[in-house]
């Protein structure tokens, strides 16, 4: 199992239609071969000194069987529609790949 984060950098003040957008997307993904996980969220300040929160940014949290699973979610039709729809909000996309140490 791997675990994909993924931060999505949108431009100012369009987080809650880009994360609009997205939440159309979610079921097609969780139902996926090898999908485990897909959850987007928004920052949620907790008033913890450390953390670190970001207005301008949907997090995706991922777990994917493998890594073939992972790589076959990014090339499947959705997605093409998503980022053809939600494409122009992006402004960065950041991903931590880890396993299970």
């Amino acid at each position: 199992m791997i675990n994909v984060i993924a931060t999505i950098k949108v431009k100012p003040g369009t987080t809650a239609q880009f994360a609009e957008i997205m939440k159309k997307y979610v079921p097609a993904v969780r139902a996926e071969d090898g999908c485990i996980e897909y959850t987007p969220a928004v920052d949620f300040d907790t008033g913890l000194a450390r953390q670190i929160k970001d207005e301008n940014a949907v997090t995706v949290i991922e777990k994917w069987e493998s890594p073939d699973a992972l790589n076959t979610h990014l090339a499947s039709p959705h997605m093409a529609e998503f980022k053809a729809e939600a494409g122009e909000f992006i402004e960065d996309l950041l991903l931590t790949v880890v396993q299970e140490a």
